[in-house]
This record gives structure tokens, sequence and C-alpha cells, in this order.
């Protein structure tokens, strides 16, 4: 299961930033998007370092 997780990750990061911040920024103006983006990314970093497998 983990497994499928780490590989989701970094892919449904990948899709989903430039989606969702020209869509808040065409619906709620250049701040909330900066802001958007800011969390985001945020989030995407922290995931992806809660899921990423060190080499041995």
């Amino acid at each position: 299961m983990l497994k499928k997780i780490v590989a989701f990750t970094p892919l449904f990061g990948a899709i989903m930033f430039p989606l969702i911040i020209p869509i808040t920024i065409s619906k709620f103006g250049v701040n909330y998007g900066i802001l958007c983006a800011l969390l985001i990314s945020l989030f995407w970093f922290i995931a992806m370092l809660r899921t990423s497998e060190m080499p041995h």
C-alpha cells in the first residue's frame, strides 16, 4: 500500500498544482492564488518527505 502512495504523491502534485492555481487566481484574485500556491506546495513538500524512501 505504501508503495502506491509513494508513486502517487509526485504525480498528484504535478497534475493538481497547475490546475488549481489558475482556477483560484481567476475566481478569487492573485493574492489568494499566491496563498493557495504556497499552501499547496508546502503540503505537497511535506507529503513528499513523509513518503520518501531512502536507499539502503
